[in-house]
């Protein structure tokens, strides 16, 4: 069953690609994508507890026989990442070349579904490819603004990534002179310590630069600022998924050695490295005057969220402290089920906006006095969600995360227990400000006073499903946590997730600790809201006055005295001025002499805090190799034929050594 449904997505997905390529029926190719999407999501919804079944693949790799095999861990982040990205699929992009959207969709699709599956290195690294060459292909299909240079941009980090990656897996498998994933255990149990921290951070150096850890989150806001709602949910989702999972796989599984001191102090670097990117990334977010470009930078933190959840569990597991570690790496995977299923239904509010009034921008339009109601609804539990409020599954996971660092105290060493004490309190810095910018999207973004245009109605449904799915996730938590059980006693030799339930209850291992119950919560919430809502009837039963806003005395025009993003952002952009270093810009255009201002244009911007210092001098120290190496490029025969004529010698005289 499982190798059919495979066969049917890949099937599926290839011809809605093919469709594209041939630049045929559009909205065909959107219902094979969906469906193929469906063919996949049957995958976890049949195997769930229990790992897949392999699978040998028709194909073979330098001699290496390819294994396809989904295991518990896998099956979760998919089964979340493809519920998003079936309702983007299903309702289209509002780009202007859907045709090509539909090939990068599907080699997105197909590249995700061979990280999160393949067991075989060059095969995996051609998956790689796939899912950011798809998403390259997307964007471009999108069509949104000028996505030319930002996607070479994004191409080229990832790049970088992909040249790590393929260091780290030459360099693990080199011994045996194999590629196959199983046998990296064992030959990473015979590097030394040196070998073994720097293969942690090639890993970390590749998967990082798609989960957006600094410096490279700074390809998102420009790349998901060119594209639609539906590229971000797809890219927010699964993609993101399956490239956290990648990296989970190589730094628990592949350099599997508990008691190395490498590893506990790549522990650290991979806690400290996930927390100061998420705290950098929701700072940037909450700057933000796009729904993309803010959505983005949250993904960024919240993958960096779930990539700190990694380093602890590489603490606790260095001290032998197998619950906890198990605790961390469940943390970190609710984390990004949560987040999946809320960042698609805030993507996809996002194209009902652009769609309604053709515009990203983050603005107070009155945009739910005229919108589908399940459509507000399915966006304010979102909302809630990436700003932690109880009862979704963001204020489930985030407390999980917070009881989690606050275990430190369990560990041995005092580095390790000052590591977590220091990423609790910045990790409380960033949900705050992820709650107040969460505050300005929903509050600055769909409410208002004015009338606009009715929004495209097909989005009400899915972003409502979103959302409902949200508070699913968080009630129904006592249900799915034993589903992730055989993924951590397979790593952990401990089935934390089931120690994390006890009845209704969730708690951390152990209910003498802390407890909270969302699934009690539900309940208890309504019937708390009965005292205001009985304040409230009893206020109506005397006269209410309104007045008008006071506008310095005079009557303001409609709208003009509303709250803008950037003066609900300005406090936290002049208290952190040392981060943004922020920048203004006044421009008058004078009617005659230069007594009557006709125009005044005022610019802002907050400076990225790695393209000056980094990426900056890279390109300026590429361009200058450019230019010296032009003269190899000029066109001369005879020079082409001198260069293969001295390749050819040194190749000889290597053969002869």
């Amino acid at each position: 069953m499982n190798a059919e449904l495979l066969c049917a997505a890949l099937a599926l997905w290839g011809i809605a690609a093919l469709l594209g390529v041939a630049g045929l029926g559009p909205r065909v190719a959107r219902w094979l994508l969906a469906a193929g999407g469906a063919a996949a999501l049957a995958l976890p919804v049949l195997d769930l507890p229990d790992a897949g079944p392999v699978l040998r693949l028709p194909v073979s790799f330098a001699g290496e026989t390819v294994l396809y095999q989904l295991d518990p861990a896998a099956l979760w982040l998919m089964g979340f990442g493809l519920v998003p990205a079936i309702l983007a699929i299903l309702l289209g992009s509002p780009g202007h070349q859907p045709r090509a959207w539909a090939v990068g969709a599907a080699m997105s699709l197909a590249g995700a579904l061979g990280v999160l599956g393949l067991q075989e290195g060059a095969a995996f690294l051609i998956a790689w490819e796939l899912m950011s060459l798809g998403g390259a292909v997307m964007v471009l299909g999108d069509g949104l603004g000028r996505p030319g240079q930002p996607v070479l941009f994004m191409l080229g980090l990832l790049e970088a990534g992909a040249v790590a990656l393929v260091a780290a897996i030459l360099l693990l498998g080199a011994p045996a002179a194999t590629t196959e994933f199983a046998a990296y255990p064992a030959l990473a149990a015979q590097l030394s310590g040196i070998s073994v921290f720097l293969l942690g951070l090639l890993l970390l150096l590749g998967f990082g630069a798609k989960l957006g850890l600094l410096p490279f989150y700074e390809w998102f806001p420009q790349v998901y600022g060119s594209a639609g709602g539906a590229t971000g949910s797809l890219m927010s989702g699964l993609v993101l998924n399956a490239a956290f999972f990648a990296l989970s796989r190589g730094l628990l599984d592949w350099l599997a050695q508990p008691e190395s001191s490498a590893l506990f102090a790549l522990g650290i670097i991979t806690l400290a490295w996930g927390v100061i990117s998420a705290l950098l990334a929701v700072l940037y977010a909450f700057q933000q005057e796009d729904w993309r470009g803010l959505l983005s930078f949250s993904s960024a933190e919240n993958a960096a969220i779930a990539v700190a959840m990694l380093g602890a569990s590489l603490l606790f597991r260095h001290d032998g402290l197998q619950a906890l570690a198990g605790l961390a790496w469940t943390v970190a995977l609710l984390h990004l089920a949560g987040h999946a299923l809320a960042k698609g239904a805030l993507f996809l509010s996002a194209d009902a906006v652009y769609r309604a009034g053709g515009s990203y921008a983050i603005r107070q339009a009155g945009w739910l006095r005229r919108m589908p109601v399940l459509l507000g609804l399915g966006a304010l539990l979102a909302a809630m969600s990436l700003a932690a409020i109880p009862p979704t599954a963001g204020f489930v996971s985030e407390w999980f995360v917070f009881q989690t660092v606050f275990q430190g105290f369990h560990l041995l060493n005092l580095a390790g227990r000052l590591a977590l004490a220091l990423s609790g309190a910045l990790l409380a810095l960033t949900a705050a400000v992820a709650l107040a910018t969460f505050v300005k999207l929903f509050g600055l973004g769909l409410l208002g006073d004015r009338k606009n245009a009715a929004p495209a109605r097909g989005s009400g449904g899915a972003v409502g499903l979103l959302g409902l799915a949200v508070l699913a996730l968080a009630v129904g938590m006592p249900l799915w946590l034993p589903y992730l059980a055989t993924a951590s006693m397979e790593r952990f030799a401990s089935a934390s997730p089931v120690r994390m339930v006890a009845g209704w209850l969730l708690v951390p291992l152990t209910d003498t600790f802390a407890f909270i119950s969302p699934s009690l919560l539900i309940i208890a919430m309504p019937l708390l809201a009965l005292l205001p809502l009985a304040l409230l009837a009893l206020s109506r039963r005397g006269a209410v006055r309104r007045v008008p806003t006071w506008y310095g005395g005079l009557a303001p025009p409609d709208g003009r005295a509303a709250t803008t993003a950037l003066s609900f952002s300005n406090a936290l952009r002049t208290f952190y001025s040392f981060i943004y270093r922020p920048t203004a810009a006044t421009d008058r255009e004078h009617a005659g002499r230069g007594y009557f201002i006709r125009r005044l244009v005022f610019s802002h911007q907050v400076a990225p805090l790695f393209g000056p210092y980094l990426f900056a001098p890279l390109e300026r120290l590429t361009q200058r190799a450019s230019r010296a190496f032009q003269p190899l490029q000029g066109g001369h025969l005879n020079v082409y034929l001198a260069l293969i004529g001295a390749f050819l010698i040194l190749i000889l005289a290597l053969t002869l050594v």
